[in-house]
């Protein structure tokens, strides 16, 4: 069976996919004071945190239409599968519903499948390498979206950032109770729980709170040989590679990728943050 997969500005695509018509990216619109950025394979992140520095607004997002996902849906292939960041995070996975919707009202039924990955940036990579092993193993649609339902609620999300300032101002520390004070260098390491944000632990500084955040994945690890340990990082290689030596020194994985993010995890992890997914 032919398929493609979509997914929402704020998932990383790995490099050998990006030329491969099976995928493509939703953009967001970002918007940094009077600027409005499309996270499309135009976006520029040093321009962008450039942009972000010297602005004394807040930077925000927007979610695409759902005109814009039906688009996507016009592709002539047997399954859609569509993955967005976290429901709970944004509108995005809304609109590609009620695109599917309004799609099949206007043409008829067709085999597509939203995906809310409860999660974000890496944790959207994730379920579209899972969906790539199922679809190449032949399986039925019915039982991969069984399978990819299931797989979801085993990702596992952590991130360390210099910054939470972008995940406040824009209300998505709802579930966290109180953050101390940045100047004490007193880091929080975040992780994700069925779609929101909570806090896991703290520590003094960036380089230890990347330690105890690679500790939490090491503990965490759903079967690590048959896992994926992907990094994710906003203009930060060293932290990302630090994250990964740790890990790697301590249990094997089926593979480990590092990215940099896209825009919208770009305007959230701000520069120097690093988002681990298992």
């Amino acid at each position: 069976m032919s398929y493609k997969i979509i997914m929402d500005s704020c998932g990383e695509l790995p490099e050998q996919y990006k030329e491969d018509e099976r995928f493509e990216i939703v953009p967001l619109t970002l918007e940094v004071g009077d600027d409005v950025i499309v996270d499309d394979e135009t976006f520029d992140q040093a321009d962008f945190l450039a942009k972000v520095a010297a602005c004394p607004l807040c930077p925000r997002s927007a979610c695409p239409s759902p005109e814009r996902y039906m688009q996507s849906y016009q592709a002539k292939v047997d399954h859609i599968y569509v993955i967005t960041l976290s429901s709970h995070l944004s509108g995005s996975h809304n609109s590609a519903c009620l695109a599917k919707n309004l799609y099949c009202e206007k043409y008829g039924e067709k085999e597509i499948h939203v995906v809310d990955s409860e999660s974000a940036s890496g944790g959207e990579t994730q379920m579209m390498l899972k969906l790539i092993e199922l679809e190449e193993q032949g399986l039925p649609f019915a039982e991969i979206v069984e399978q990819i339902e299931r797989f979801r609620s085993t990702v596992h999300t952590y991130f360390v950032l210099d910054s939470l300032e972008a995940l406040r101002k824009n209300g998505r520390l709802s579930r966290v109770k109180a953050l101390v004070a940045t100047t004490l260098n007193i880091k929080p390491i975040m992780a994700g729980d069925r779609g929101t944000i909570v806090q896991r632990g703290q520590t003094m500084g960036i380089k230890k709170a990347l330690g105890k955040m690679a500790d939490l994945t090491i503990q965490e690890m759903p079967d690590p040989a048959d896992r994926r340990l992907i990094i994710t990082h906003c203009n930060a290689p060293e932290r990302a590679e630090l994250v990964r030596d740790i890990v790697l020194a301590k249990i094997p994985v089926k593979e480990c990728i590092i990215m940099d993010t896209r825009g919208v995890s770009s305007l959230y992890a701000s520069d120097g943050g690093v988002i681990v997914t298992i």
